[in-house]
């Protein structure tokens, strides 16, 4: 090793080997130290992401018991409901009165996801006070998911981002099946990359990448994450991860290890995906906080209350959580 190498800062050599320029990595200095950020932000999906995909229908009080709980513990952002047609994901048919029964804890913010300008104007209605929109990478699965191309679903979020601006409320983007697709296989990291600088050049505050059937890697998910931050700053960015495969946490670190600094999860590891056959839910927020939380990284998160709030979400479907935290608590 040179003289020069010896003295490259912590962290460094880790970021040159992801194959992206330097430059896409300046503003991670203050951020970052010993490769990992200070700080992480969890959004909480679970409300959202992981009850639309239950059989039954949850009723409304145990959904806002279950945000309230969630808010308890320091989530600071919490998914709450989505303002899409009862007749696609019935589940989500109570969204007005879950949005208007919970008890909104200061500093805590409670987006809602909105396919359409329709589904936009009723939530802010509802007092919405953020939304997400939610596209793909994949060509079949956003026909299958959202009934159109990923062109068309590009227009119809301009006009939700048109309304939001006006409206003053911020827009969160998704995009599903980052490093896999159940019905084409395989997604190129360019089209990934070239649908995430879209939706971030429409006006999308923060762009979520969506392992949505779980099939990434590591590998996979450095390569992906490698050719978006050619198109979208790293800070604007976040991952969310499936644990079909059990790679979740593996490639939450990943991301984590190449400057992302927002993760989401889903309590107890609820979820799937209705156009996923096979999917499981999203990496279980208790674990993703344990791991956060032993490497030193901030979250705001009390562990206990967020177990507690996996307990009673369980309790009230009749399952056991697919946390591996919380079952290994309930031994000890």
């Amino acid at each position: 090793m040179s003289g020069k190498e010896g003295k490259m800062a912590p962290g460094r050599a880790a970021l040159r080997l992801t194959g992206v320029s330097p430059a896409s990595f300046r503003a991670l200095s203050s951020a970052v130290a010993g490769g990992f950020p200070k700080q992480v932000k969890v959004v909480e999906v679970g409300p959202r992401d992981g009850l639309q995909n239950e059989k039954g229908v949850v009723p409304t009080p145990v959904k806002i018991q279950l945000i309230d709980m969630l808010s308890d513990a320091g989530l600071p952002v919490i998914e709450a409901t989505s303002f899409v047609s009862p007749k696609w994901v019935p589940q989500m048919a109570d969204h007005v009165q879950v949005l208007q029964g919970i008890r909104r804890s200061p500093g805590v913010t409670y987006p809602v996801l909105t396919p359409n300008l329709k589904g936009f104007e009723a939530a802010l209605a509802a007092g919405a006070g953020e939304v997400s929109i939610f596209g793909a990478a994949s060509e079949p699965f956003s026909k299958k998911n959202i009934n159109c191309s990923i062109d068309e679903s590009l227009q119809r979020f301009g006009e939700v981002l048109t309304a939001a601006k006006g409206a003053g409320v911020p827009v969160r983007g998704y995009v599903s099946c980052v490093l896999g697709c159940p019905y084409q296989g395989k997604v190129a990291p360019a089209k990934v990359a070239e649908v995430s600088k879209k939706m971030y050049s429409m006006g999308c505050y923060e762009i979520s990448l969506g392992d949505t059937i779980g099939v990434g890697t590591p590998g996979g998910m450095k390569d992906m994450l490698s050719a978006v931050l050619g198109e979208v700053p790293v800070e604007a960015l976040a991952v969310h991860c499936h644990d079909t495969y059990g790679q979740a946490l593996a490639n939450v670190l990943m991301a984590l290890q190449m400057g992302v600094r927002v993760v989401d999860s889903s309590v107890a590891g609820l979820g799937g995906c209705p156009y996923a056959q096979g999917a499981s839910g999203n990496v279980a927020t208790e674990d993703l906080v344990y791991m956060l939380h032993g490497l030193g990284v901030h979250t705001g998160v009390n562990l206990q209350k967020l177990m507690e709030a996996g307990a009673f979400i369980c309790q009230a479907l009749n399952r056991r959580t697919n946390s591996k935290v919380a079952q290994a608590s309930c031994r000890l």
